[in-house]
């Protein structure tokens, strides 16, 4: 039976799977995101966490923590908010509207706000190096999601002093950096006007259910974003989960190579069976096969959910699978391979 057409606006969404494809006899692995598989330990929290609204001193101990791991300068504004998707619906609210340029394709819901706040929005294809006189702002994924792809710091932070001059801002996200040493990462550029830097907690720290993220940069334009996220923004447990994993050294250092040897098995696995790497980020592959439509729908048979692109209709990108699930992707791939040629 030939599948319905369907939408795939955002992975993780199990339902429009089932929806779709029905239940799997053996549950769903959710390959569809850029989460890690492996989940930071949940700490002991505190009964006040749960009882009491968010106390100021929980949340100026996170923010301190997600600076100290950051690498952001003291001179830079940081702000908590309850996941990276609130920060960036308010981004547009920065800068008079205009024209942005997004380096696409990305992450869609850039786009999504900054259209509905009222910007001319534009995708490019890279990074520009120069800009017209109706641009007011620039938005660059790095690293960039699905392709993966990256920017020097140095232009980037040199494409923000430009729009800074006229008023406006250049956004990156780095919701996919943390698995990179924090002096790569832009965020030890923040401070100087022009310049906002988003972070995700729950895609390396694999809690994306927690809803924390960071933004980092000049303070003006961060104390803004405070006011405007208002107050309890972030909830006492996240506050103190996020404040105890942002400090924790050895996990994270124990993560990151988990994370390299888990993209390393995925990596293979891909290839052996005649996929072509378009790129990869640390938490999530992107490859190319001339049947990759109907191969996400034999894959999704053996209860193997990756995303699409509508767009891009020959590509697939996987999220990593832990250790204990690499056989079964091995298993899905081979399945859905020998059904589809």
């Amino acid at each position: 039976m030939v599948k319905p057409t369907f939408e795939m606006p955002h992975g993780g969404d199990m339902a429009l799977a089932e929806r779709v494809f029905g239940k799997p006899a053996d549950g769903w692995l959710d390959l569809s995101t850029g989460i890690s598989p492996f989940a930071y330990p949940i700490p002991r929290i505190s009964d006040d966490a749960w009882t009491a609204l968010p106390q100021s001193s929980a949340i100026a101990a996170l923010e301190a923590a997600a600076r100290a791991r950051y690498a952001a300068p003291e001179t830079a504004g940081l702000v908590a908010a309850p996941g990276t998707q609130a920060l960036i619906q308010l981004m547009p609210s920065l800068a008079p509207p205009a024209r942005v340029l997004v380096v696409s394709p990305t992450y869609s819901e850039h786009a999504i706000a900054f259209a509905a706040a009222g910007w001319d929005v534009e995708a490019v294809e890279t990074l520009p190096t120069t800009i017209a006189h109706d641009v007011r702002a620039v938005v660059v994924t790095t690293p960039n999601n699905p392709d993966g792809r990256t920017w020097p710091r140095e232009d980037i932070v040199w494409l923000a002093e430009k729009l800074s001059a006229r008023g406006g801002l250049l956004v990156a996200d780095e919701a996919f950096a943390d698995a990179a040493p924090a002096d790569e990462a832009l965020t030890a550029r923040c401070g100087p006007d022009g310049l906002v830097v988003l972070r995700s907690f729950g895609k390396f720290f694999g809690l994306a259910g927690l809803r924390l993220g960071f933004a980092i940069g000049a303070t003006p334009a961060i104390d803004a974003l405070r006011k405007r996220l208002g107050p309890w923004a972030v909830s006492g447990p996240a506050a103190e989960i996020g404040r105890a994993a942002l400090a924790d050294d050895a996990w994270i250092e124990g993560q990151r190579r988990d994370i390299t040897d888990a993209r390393g098995r995925l990596t293979d696995a891909l290839t052996g069976n005649g996929f072509d790497v378009v790129g990869h980020g640390h938490l999530f592959v992107t490859v190319s096969h001339p049947h990759a439509t109907r191969l996400h729908g034999a894959l999704a048979k053996q209860g193997v959910w990756v995303r699409r692109f509508d767009y891009a209709p020959n590509w697939l990108r996987f999220g990593l699978p832990a250790l204990a699930d690499a056989a079964r992707v091995s298993n899905a791939l081979d399945a859905a391979i020998h059904a589809v040629l």
